[in-house]
C-alpha cells in the first residue's frame, strides 16, 4: 500500500469516539489508513506522498446534507434571476428587470422570493406583467412550494379559468374565477411541464453549479430529496463519466395517484438500475403535506388564526400505511415531508404500521421538517427508531415563522415549533440539513442558529424558544456522524482507519470560537475520496 496523502500540523476533529482529536493522517487509495500524531503519521509516507502541512488549522469530516434539491436548484440558481432577500415589488422587478437585460430571448424566470412577504395578497399576474409586458414569466418562491406567472405566461400554458388543478394542487383565482397567476404544490409541476423543455446539458450545468457551491460549503455528500427518473438519469451519467465529485443519496418521489404495487415497481427498477458508488437510490419520498406559507400544511385541529381553514393529507392514511409498509418490507428508507401536526402524526403512524407488519431493521425513516408536531408524538420517534431530519435555520423570529406559522398554529402547538431539543430528548437521531434552494446550504449558518436559535451573527436578535437549542457537539453531530447514519454511508462522517477520505479545511476551531462566530467559518479546502474538489483563493495551506 502506497500512501497518496499526508496531513500534518492539523486540528483534526476526528469524531472518533476512540480518538476524538489528532494531529495527522494518512490516506491512500481513497480512505483513511491512519490517524494520530505528526511523528506516527508522517513515516508512513514514501517519496510519492503528497503532503499537506496545516499549520493548526482545523479539519473536519465531510459534512453531508440529508436534505436539499442539488439538481434542481443547481439548475435554478445558476439560470434564473436571483429574487433573495426582495422584501418590496419594486425591488422584486428591478432584478427582473435586469436578468431580463442580460437574458433577452424566450422565458422570464426567477427564483427565491420569500413567502414571509410575498403572497397571493400582494404577487399576482399583473404585477409581473409591469416588468415583463407580452414576454412570459414564471418565478419561483424560494421553498419552491408557490410559483407566480404573469399574463403572457398563463396564456402561453393555457391557464384559463376552465382548467382544473391536478390533484394536490391550486391555482389562485379572482373573484370571477380567472387565474391570478399564482400556483401552489402540484399545480407548480402541471406548470413546468408546459414550459419550453429543459435539456440534461442544463442539468448537468445544474449539477455542476450545485456541487461547486456544495464543497466551497463543506459538503462531500447529500440526500436529494425529491428525485424522478431524470433526476437519476443525469446523477447516473456523471457518475459513469466521473464528474460527479459529491456523494449522492437520491430519495425518489411516490406520487399518491400511483398504486403501491406501482410505485414499488417503479422504484426498484430505478434502484436496480443505478447503483453506483457516488450515486445511488436509497430511499421513498413522500410529501403529506404542504406548508404552513401558503395554508397547505395539515393540521389536526386546523388553523387558528382568523382566516382559519385546513388542508387534508396529501395521501389518505389508510393509503400512507400501505405504501409504508410495501417500501419497508422492500428495505426502502421513508423520506417523509411533514410540516402540520397531522402530517407528523400520519407519518408516525404510517411507520409504526410498517414495524408491526414487517418488523425492526435498522432503516432510520426520515421524518423531515417537523415545524409543528404534538408534544405526545415527540417520543414517538425515537420510540419507532426515526430520525429527526431538521432544518435548524428556520427555527429564528421571521416574519414566515412568527408572523405567519406561529398565529396559524396557535398558542399551545407554537410552544414546540422546530422543538429540536425535545426530539434529542425523546431519543430520536437527528441530523441538521438545509432544503437548499429554500435557503442557504452554509452548514456553518445553520449550525449556529441550531445552537442560538437566532440568526447567524445577530446576537442582539431575540432568542426563538431557548429550551430547544442545540450544543455545538449536537449540531456538529447532525452534520457528521448521525448524517452518515441517516444516508447509509458507514464509512462517512468519521475520521479513523477505514474511513472514507473525505474531509475539510476550516478557518477557525468551532468547538472553541464564538457561537456567534460560527456562521462566518470559511472552508479553506474540501476533499472527497482523498481528492481534492476545492481550495479557496482566500487561503493557503
Amino acid at each position: 500500500m502506497t500512501v497518496d496523502l499526508l496531513v500534518l500540523d492539523a486540528n483534526i476533529i476526528t469524531m472518533d469516539p476512540l480518538l476524538p482529536q489528532a494531529e495527522a493522517m494518512a490516506i491512500a487509495g481513497g480512505h483513511v489508513v491512519a490517524v494520530g500524531t505528526n511523528d506516527q503519521i508522517k513515516c508512513l509516507g514514501t517519496a510519492s506522498s503528497r503532503t499537506v502541512r496545516l499549520s493548526g488549522r482545523s479539519v473536519l469530516p465531510g459534512l453531508q446534507d440529508t436534505h436539499l434539491h442539488l439538481q434542481d436548484s443547481g439548475y435554478y440558481n445558476g439560470t434564473m434571476a436571483d429574487l433573495t432577500g426582495v422584501t418590496t415589488l419594486d425591488e422584486l422587478r428591478s432584478r427582473l428587470r435586469k436578468h431580463a437585460l442580460e437574458h433577452k430571448d424566450g422565458w422570464l424566470f426567477g427564483v427565491g422570493w420569500y413567502t414571509g412577504v410575498f403572497s397571493e395578497e400582494n404577487l399576482d399576474r399583473k404585477a409581473l406583467d409591469q416588468v415583463a409586458g407580452d414576454r412570459p414569466c414564471y418565478i419561483y418562491s424560494t421553498d419552491l412550494h408557490s410559483a407566480c406567472l404573469n399574463t403572457a405566461g398563463c396564456q402561453a400554458i393555457g391557464l384559463t379559468k376552465d382548467v382544473s388543478p391536478p390533484l394536490n394542487g391550486r391555482f389562485s383565482l379572482d373573484q370571477d374565477g380567472h387565474p391570478t397567476g399564482m400556483v401552489h404544490e402540484e399545480a407548480i409541476e402541471w406548470v413546468r411541464a408546459r414550459l419550453p423543455v429543459i435539456t440534461d446539458d442544463d442539468y448537468v450545468r445544474g449539477v455542476q453549479y450545485g456541487q461547486r457551491h456544495a464543497h466551497q460549503h463543506g459538503i462531500t455528500g447529500v440526500i436529494d430529496a425529491s428525485v424522478s427518473e431524470r433526476h437519476c438519469r443525469i446523477y447516473g451519467a456523471m457518475a459513469d463519466d466521473g464528474s460527479l465529485s459529491i456523494r449522492v443519496a437520491g430519495s425518489a418521489k411516490v406520487h399518491p395517484e400511483e398504486t403501491v404495487a406501482d410505485a414499488v415497481e417503479r422504484l426498484n427498477a430505478l434502484r436496480a438500475r443505478y447503483r453506483r458508488e457516488m450515486f445511488s437510490v436509497h430511499s421513498a419520498k413522500f410529501f403529506l403535506d404542504g406548508v404552513m406559507e401558503n395554508r397547505t400544511a395539515a393540521m389536526i385541529d386546523g388553523y387558528r388564526d382568523a382566516a382559519g381553514g385546513n388542508a387534508p393529507l396529501m395521501f389518505e392514511p389508510g393509503v400512507i400505511k400501505q405504501m409504508f409498509a410495501a417500501f419497508d418490507a422492500e428495505r426502502y428508507q421513508i423520506h417523509v415531508h411533514v410540516i402540520g401536526d397531522l402530517a407528523a402524526r400520519a407519518a408516525l403512524d404510517g411507520i409504526e404500521h410498517a414495524l408491526d407488519v414487517n418488523g425492526y431493521w435498522p432503516s432510520w425513516h426520515q421524518l423531515t421538517h417537523l415545524q409543528c408536531i404534538r408534544r405526545e408524538d415527540i417520543a414517538r420517534l425515537g420510540r419507532l427508531g426515526c430520525v429527526a431530519n431538521v432544518q435548524a435555520l428556520w427555527a429564528r423570529h421571521a416574519p414566515s415563522v412568527t408572523e405567519v406559522a406561529v398565529p396559524m398554529a396557535g398558542a399551545v402547538l407554537a410552544e414546540t415549533m422546530y422543538p429540536f431539543r425535545s426530539l434529542l430528548d425523546g431519543n430520536a437521531l437527528w441530523t441538521l440539513s438545509s432544503d437548499w434552494g429554500v435557503s442557504t446550504l452554509n452548514p456553518f449558518q445553520i449550525m449556529e442558529t441550531a445552537i442560538t436559535r437566532q440568526p447567524p451573527g445577530k446576537r442582539e436578535h431575540p432568542i426563538f424558544l431557548a429550551g430547544e437549542r442545540l450544543t455545538r457537539d449536537e449540531a456538529l453531530k447532525g452534520y457528521t456522524t448521525n448524517a452518515a447514519i441517516a444516508a447509509w454511508r458507514p464509512r462517512t462522517g468519521r475520521l479513523a482507519g477505514g474511513s472514507a477520505a473525505d474531509f475539510i479545511v476550516i478557518d477557525r476551531n468551532i468547538r472553541e470560537c464564538d457561537i456567534h462566530d460560527i456562521g462566518a467559518t470559511e472552508v479553506i479546502a474540501t476533499f472527497v475520496a482523498g481528492r481534492e474538489v476545492y481550495r479557496s483563493d482566500a487561503h493557503d495551506f
